[in-house]
């Protein structure tokens, strides 16, 4: 056996001690035994057990791998998410107001992709265990909302009817203000007699819409979503704030940051999470890789009351940033990348000294290198809010507010 003393949390939740050998289900001040194997430890015993070490909430924790930090309490996961974004700044020689990380509740999240499978006695629908293309179900998962649990039940009848035991399902359960919002992805290619039966299946769940690998099987009503004062139906299983709370605080962040600005850009807009709301009191230009996307925007737009024009324009902002030409007429910009960030279109919001950008982030690692480039740009980084909407996992997310080093904060 081999005993070590935790010194940190890793950025995946791992205890870390020194060499460094790291250790699953750890934290930080622990003194632990068990097997080491290469650089981890395994066969866990706690010896001395953290203060911060909590019984986890959810009976399914010790096997499921859809949470990874029920066993720290709940100040420790917001302490150690706010430094994780404190490091990533320093690793790049930036330091800024951090705010205390803001979490949404359990039971809170509205959205999630099961995994379903037939069996020899039926079916089976839940999470993968962790590090493991096992499937546990989680009929008492205190993570999704309570209408999101329907779903397992539905994945399980969708895996009897369509596909087989040697294959898995994907099934992305949306909690809309219709009903569920289900995208089935892996499964049998659809002939008549698949189509009725998914049909049936549709009607008996009482979904609101139904699709089988991005093809439509049935809607009896627009799944929607409220964003701001507009209502907007999203593709199939398209991008979505993870919890109602967290897109709320997301939103009055993005407003903090842009103050009365007349004028705003919202790049990798999606379908109009901040557009709007923004548009509740400024002109909005939204770009989107997605035609899909805009096209959901723009209709929640022109069917919404009481808001200002809103524009869209489908871009592929990787490989066709806007460029400062194109920018110079905006108050402020808001920038919401996928996990990769988006270096290109920060290099020319660089040059076109825009004079507030809200960035809005889910890699601290990727926020901190372009925050890197505005700062050498003459931006002020005021502050960053960490916003944690994926409870108990190691996700962040975050807000960062800039401002040219000229304008007043």
């Amino acid at each position: 056996m081999t005993t070590v003393t935790i010194e940190r949390l890793g950025q995946q939740g791992d205890g870390i001690a020194p060499g460094p050998i790291f250790v699953p289900l750890a934290l930080p001040g622990e003194v632990v035994s068990g097997i080491l194997d290469g650089t981890h430890l395994t066969e866990l015993r706690i010896d001395t057990p953290s203060a911060d070490r909590v019984s986890p909430p959810c009976p399914h924790f010790r096997s499921c791998g859809g949470c990874q930090m029920q066993h720290a309490s709940d100040q420790l996961v917001a302490d150690w998410k706010r430094d994780i974004v404190v490091i990533a700044l320093k690793s790049v020689g930036l330091e800024a107001d951090i705010r205390p990380t803001v979490t949404s509740s359990d039971r809170s999240r509205r959205r999630a992709v099961f995994a379903a499978r037939r069996t020899k006695k039926g079916a089976m629908a839940g999470f993968h265990a962790r590090k493991s293309d096992a499937i546990i179900p989680v009929p008492d998962c205190i993570l999704v909302t309570p209408a999101l649990l329907t779903g397992l039940k539905l994945s399980e009848d969708l895996a009897l009817v369509g596909t087989s035991r040697k294959a898995e399902l994907a099934v992305t359960v949306t909690d809309s203000l219709e009903g569920l919002d289900v995208a089935v992805t892996g499964g049998k290619p659809l002939d008549g007699p698949l189509r009725i039966t998914l049909a049936a299946l549709c009607e008996q769940y009482r979904l609101a819409r139904l699709t089988w690998d991005d093809e439509l099987i049935g809607m009896r009503v627009p799944p929607a979503q409220r964003m701001g004062k507009a209502q907007v139906v999203p593709p199939p299983g398209s991008f979505l704030q993870a919890t109602e709370h967290g897109q709320m605080k997301l939103t009055d962040l993005v407003k903090e940051i842009v103050g009365s600005a007349k004028s705003v850009a919202d790049l990798f807009a999606g379908c109009g999470t901040f557009a709007l709301p923004l548009a509740e009191s400024a002109e909005v230009h939204a770009v989107e890789g997605s035609s899909e996307m805009m096209y959901a925007l723009d209709v929640g737009w022109r069917q919404a009351q009481g808001l200002k024009r809103v524009t869209t324009e489908t871009r592929d902002l990787f490989r066709r940033p806007l460029l400062p030409d194109e920018l110079s007429r905006f108050d402020a910009v808001v920038i919401d990348p996928p996990r990769a960030g988006a270096a290109a279109q920060i290099a020319e919001l660089a040059v076109a000294q825009v004079p507030v950008i809200a960035h809005v982030s889910c890699n601290p690692q990727t926020f901190a290198r372009d925050a890197e480039t505005l700062c050498n740009a003459g931006y002020v980084l005021d502050w960053v809010q960490p916003v944690d909407q994926f409870r108990w996992s190691a996700h962040v997310e975050l807000v960062g507010a800039f401002r040219l080093a000229h304008i007043a904060a």
